[in-house]
């Protein structure tokens, strides 16, 4: 309010009582100063004094009996809170964390493993079924993992590791006290309250492992996309295994270094896919006759193909496309007069 006022005063001096208050020019000039602001508003900050003043104008409202003051802040004119994604572990976290995690060895260490190796929500771990592994095929296994926050199902595969922590998962549930509900994972008083109870087993696990910054769940499924990219997996295919629907979401998960940007960079320079196979070199000496003169046209035409590709669209491009096609006729012609064909 105090901001609001400063802003009245100086642009509004004639405004002088809460009957004055009009959307235009004061509410929405109040919108336009602040975003005109140098250095710009944080928009948390832009948000939470909207938030604010449209609360105080409701309450003043009911109070001054002037219901005008509730819509002058209307709930479309409040933008969507930024989304800040938890970051993948950095390469000694996520090693500090695993090796924690398999010297403990007991059943929430075995969940998170899971979370880590299958990039799985807590949430959607904790709906998994007792016999959510399934074999595809010949020492092929796959997860199912439920409908989850975007409600979509998906097959997960996994590795002989992952189907070992799920024998572990079946092994600590047959020892719980509770009737078998299906489910992997025993739930005392439901869902929501085991999530609560393995949260803070992490924040242990972080602790004992010498890492001081605050880890949640959230970051291993991040992780685990960061690991798929740097393995060479295609963007749909990362979709799929992370139950997505839109590729911006998927963009956000992934947490691209800057040695990742080396690697893909000199890998690019080694194998260009733009480029068309340099011919193989003659392993004997070069023909005569015919034969060769069917090795020179094909050295040619590749010769006039690499060069057609680094020129842009244009008249000196379409030349040598009739050019290539030129050259593929006769080249078909001299073969039929070749003795081999």
């Amino acid at each position: 309010m105090r901001y609001f006022l400063i802003y009245l005063g100086q642009d509004h001096p004639a405004v002088c009582s809460l009957g004055q208050l009009r959307r235009d020019p004061h509410i929405l000039g109040w919108y336009t100063h602040m975003r005109s602001q140098n250095p710009p508003l944080a928009p948390d900050v832009y948000i939470c004094r909207l938030l604010l003043l449209r609360c105080i104008l409701e309450e003043l409202a009911w109070t001054s009996q002037l219901p005008d003051l509730a819509h002058l802040i209307r709930r479309e004119d409040i933008p969507r809170a930024p989304q800040r994604l938890p970051r993948a572990l950095t390469a000694q976290h996520d090693q500090l964390i695993q090796k924690e995690l398999l010297r403990r060895n007991d059943l929430p260490a075995n969940v998170f493993l899971l979370l880590r190796h299958t990039g799985m929500r807590i949430g959607e771990c904790a709906d998994l079924s007792y016999d959510c592994l399934h074999n595809i095929g010949p020492d092929r296994w796959a997860i199912h993992v439920p409908l989850g926050k975007l409600k979509t199902e998906r097959m997960v595969p996994v590795d002989s590791f992952v189907c070992e922590l799920v024998q572990r998962l079946r092994f600590f549930r047959s020892f719980d006290p509770l009737p078998a509900d299906g489910r992997l994972l025993a739930r005392p008083s439901g869902k929501q309250t085991l999530i609560k109870q393995l949260r803070p087993y992490l924040h242990d696990v972080s602790a004992a492992a010498g890492i001081s910054a605050r880890i949640v769940p959230h970051q291993l499924r991040h992780t685990y996309a960061s690991e798929m990219v740097r393995a060479g997996i295609s963007l749909p295919a990362l979709m799929k295994l992370l139950g997505h629907t839109d590729p911006e979401m998927t963009m956000r998960y992934v947490d691209v270094t800057g040695n990742d940007l080396q690697h893909a960079f000199h890998l690019a320079r080694l194998h260009p896919r733009h480029l068309a196979p340099p011919p193989k070199a003659p392993v004997t000496s070069p023909r005569t006759g015919l034969g060769g003169m069917v090795d020179s046209l094909l050295f040619a035409q590749h010769a006039i193909e690499m060069f057609r590709r680094s020129l842009p669209e244009g008249p000196p491009r379409r030349s040598l496309d009739r050019l290539s096609n030129r050259l593929t006729k006769i080249l078909s012609q001299v073969r039929k007069l070749s003795p081999a064909g």
